[in-house]
């Protein structure tokens, strides 16, 4: 399941929105409105089909219908349907006072041009963009943000002020952003490299133009995920001007996919609905112009040396080979940053030839102590809970001593987590308390010392273990 990162609240390395960056130009990022069929790059046939499917779905419709379901401009309707009637497809249902006050509808010969359309492919939606298109407008972001778009050193430090990570770790973190290379965090479960990962994202400058569908060796890709491609804050979103351009594509923030254990090889190429008779984009090329997350690596059901050899191509090269239904290969753009995260040892996943092609090798262990009680005070101020020193005390010398767990960056969020699930359950104050922490440690790492009696403890949900954030 893929995962959209920027849904994610309240993690343990809790982040402030995307970094500032300057407005951008919406019209040097999205092509011009096209005014003609042979505007769009599309096929005659394939324009044709598109709209007879769409007044089939609609029984009959207007021209600003049309173009909002197709997201084709008016002048490009018209052409296509004064060819439609032409050619007896279509036909004028009824007409009001005005230009756009038209009612379109299908003849009978129409519809059974529709069935034949819906027979080969069932997609009725925004129309697609050329492949050709995709990678010029990848192309100029990529120009664009080399002139300015790299997240600089105060920006960085901003960000993780109070992550308690070293400056060292973050000076590392940002020349790996500003290179664009691919990237490996590691270190033990619990130390953040998710949430790092995450946040990381949420530092790419400016905006990017996705187009809702690719035409691929005349085949409909879709592309467009509205949980992985969302839109920038108000005032971006205004600068689009349908007049001017093209409505196939949406203007998103950067993209930050992410896949964990549940990757596959096949997932990494274009998938078939068999169903729709259209294919689906691969996650890491959704992700274009920004970053795509390999979470869990070595844990997956490809081989680690397997998975890193099928992206050494692209990220040598910039391009990818995608496949099409019987064997066609297509070459497509590969404009990603590559972010790799692992709780194992980076020997034993991949060896030394494919550790040198990843660009940046980053530990992330235990928190020191001062950051670890930062960490644990902001966390309370998130959770509007009463924070004591005595209690935070009480979890470093005593619950964390005595079991031998280290200061990772995932425990607070998820004790305090824990403190306040018991605290709603009996209807009382969250506080962060000895005897609340005691509660939540065990219930936290199924410890087998009994809780104490004089603890008001809630029933436990039968079978559930709950582990921390990776």
């Amino acid at each position: 399941m893929l995962e959209a990162v920027s849904t994610v609240a309240a993690e343990s390395l809790t982040a402030p929105g995307r970094a500032a960056s300057p407005e951008p130009d919406v019209t040097a990022i999205v092509p011009p409105q096209p005014k003609s069929i042979r505007d769009t790059g599309l096929e005659r046939q394939l324009v044709l089909a598109l709209l007879t499917k769409a007044i089939h779905a609609l029984g009959q419709a207007q021209l600003p219908v049309l173009a909002g379901k197709l997201r084709l401009s008016l002048s490009v309707l018209r052409e296509a349907l004064e060819l439609m009637q032409a050619e007896q497809l279509v036909e004028v249902a009824w007409r009001g006072d005005s230009e756009l006050d038209v009612q379109y509808r299908l003849t009978g010969f129409g519809k059974h041009h529709a069935a034949a359309c819906l027979a080969q492919c069932r997609y009725v939606g925004p129309a697609p963009v050329t492949l050709d298109a995709f990678r010029a407008v990848l192309a100029r972001d990529s120009a664009r943000h080399a002139q300015g778009g790299a997240v600089n050193a105060a920006e960085l430090a901003a960000a993780f002020a109070d992550d308690g990570i070293d400056a060292a770790v973050r000076d590392l973190l940002g020349a790996a952003l500003h290179s664009g290379r691919a990237l490996l965090l590691h270190g033990p479960s619990g130390g953040g490299k998710s949430a790092l990962a995450r946040k990381l994202g949420r530092l790419l400058h400016g905006v990017v133009a996705v187009p809702y569908a690719i035409l691929v060796d005349q085949q409909i890709v879709q592309f467009y995920d509205p949980l992985l491609h969302q839109a920038p804050p108000p005032l971006q979103v205004r600068q689009f001007d349908e007049r001017r351009n093209d409505t196939r594509w949406a203007v998103c923030q950067r993209p930050v996919v992410q896949v964990g254990a549940e990757l596959t090889r096949e997932m990494l190429d274009f998938r078939f609905d068999a169903a729709n008779g259209i294919y689906h984009a691969p996650p890491h090329f959704q992700a274009s112009g920004g970053l795509f997350v390999v979470d869990d690596l070595g844990r997956q059901r490809i081989a680690a040396a397997e998975l890193m050899n099928r992206f050494i191509g692209p990220l040598d090269y910039g391009t990818d080979v995608l496949t099409l239904q019987g064997g066609h290969a297509e070459s497509v753009p590969f404009d990603v940053t590559l972010v790799f995260a692992t709780n194992l040892a980076p020997q034993a996943v991949l060896d030394a030839p494919l550790l040198r092609r990843i660009g940046y090798k980053i530990h992330l262990g235990p928190l020191s102590e001062s950051s670890y009680r930062a960490l644990l005070r902001r966390q309370c101020g998130l959770l509007r809970m009463a924070y004591e020193e005595d209690a935070a005390d009480y979890l470093l010398r005593h619950l964390h001593a005595a079991a031998g767990r280290p200061l990772l960056a995932s425990y607070p969020r998820e004790l305090l987590g824990r403190v306040a699930d018991f605290a709603g359950f009996a209807g009382t104050p969250a506080r962060l308390t000895v005897a609340a922490l005691e509660q939540a440690w065990h219930s936290l790492f199924a410890c087998c010392a009994p809780i104490p009696a004089q603890l008001p403890v809630a029933a436990p949900a039968h079978g559930v273990v709950l582990f921390g954030e990776r």
